[in-house]
């Protein structure tokens, strides 16, 4: 994918009234975007992931995969607090000629949205063909069709839902305890709270994986009583992800997951998903024990004209980026059935 950067000439707001400087969105593209001729895909990403969705959705993003077209002109913005690209912890802050590390501000969902709808309209990009995301970025491309009613025509939201629930809020909050724990947490350094980092890790990877995939893919066939795999499995898991990520973009995105309710401000949720018009397929997977399919039910119910569709896998939540390729599979088969 062609990567791009774009730099707000204004500042931007927040909404919790805090003003950023030079605000910086990295994004990759696929195709080439011709006005009125090309098919619009438009991925948001989830928590940890990058604006490069051909290398985590391999199996659903790419030339035709998602819609059968062969004109499509796919783009994913990397979201601020992120450490791939856009502006966020790492980054320098202009007032200070430093970076911004524990100072970066928090950006709620509606944050972001109102960025993509700036980069948008810059690009001159006028409707969305596809707007698709899983988990966090399912919750971004609800709340961008909420914000822009007329501009997505079709939203494909997978393994996510309406707001954050209590269960999801509870999980972060442990998250950002297992950080805040590491002493380094704080300090004006790259790898601060990395040993945290790792802990919020391991937590999380209890969450996105099913007991049915831990034990077919973990067990130990040995009478062993100590060193098993599945220790391993969780602590490779941990220095994996310190290894790519920071410890200060995953607290605030966590923030930001807790932020997510469409219904603020809007006089609750069901009537904020009432005002959805792009045609809607919401897609659970049968397992996912973080976003169970019970939300996505709900999106469903309460989005005019939605479909809902489970897919069965072991995989848990992590199934929406294991199981692309069915995915894909699922998209195509309820676009052809208009």
């Amino acid at each position: 994918m062609k990567e791009n950067l774009y730099r707000f000439n204004s500042d931007f707001q927040t909404e919790s009234g805090i003003v950023i400087s030079g605000l910086e969105l990295f994004y990759c593209t696929s195709g080439e975007y011709v006005r009125g001729k090309s098919r619009v895909v438009w991925v948001c990403h989830a928590l940890t992931a990058s604006a490069d969705c051909e290398s985590w959705w391999p199996d659903l993003i790419g030339a035709g995969k998602a819609s059968g077209s062969a004109n499509e002109f796919v783009i994913c913005v990397n979201i601020p607090s992120s450490c791939y690209g856009s502006t966020g912890p790492m980054s320098v802050n202009p007032k200070t000629g430093e970076k911004y590390y524990s100072e970066f501000p928090m950006f709620t969902v509606r944050d972001i949205v109102n960025g993509l709808i700036e980069l948008r309209k810059r690009l001159g990009i006028d409707t969305i063909d596809l707007l698709i995301g899983g988990s966090m970025g399912g919750y971004q491309c609800v709340e961008w069709a909420i914000m822009e009613p007329q501009v997505a025509k079709n939203l494909v939201l997978v393994a996510t839902g309406a707001r954050e629930s209590a269960w999801g809020i509870a999980i972060h909050t442990a998250q950002r305890l297992a950080i805040e724990t590491d002493p380094s947490f704080g300090e004006k350094r790259d790898d601060a709270g990395s040993k945290g980092l790792k802990t919020a890790r391991a937590i999380g990877m209890l969450t996105y994986r099913s007991y049915e995939a831990f034990v077919a893919s973990q067990s130990d066939q040995d009478d062993r009583i100590d060193d098993f795999k599945v220790s391993s499995y969780i602590h490779y898991q941990g220095e994996k992800l310190v290894n790519r990520f920071n410890a200060y973009s995953y607290w605030l995105l966590t923030k930001t997951m807790d932020s997510h309710n469409v219904g603020r401000g809007r006089a609750g949720v069901e009537s904020a998903l009432k005002s959805i018009t792009a045609r809607t397929l919401c897609i659970g997977i049968s397992t996912d024990f973080l976003c169970p399919v019970n939300e996505q039910k709900f999106l469903a119910a309460n989005i005019p004209g939605a479909t809902y569709m489970e897919i069965d896998s072991p995989f848990g939540h992590d199934g929406f980026l294991v199981e692309g390729k069915i995915i894909g599979e699922t998209i195509l088969n309820w676009e052809r059935n208009r």
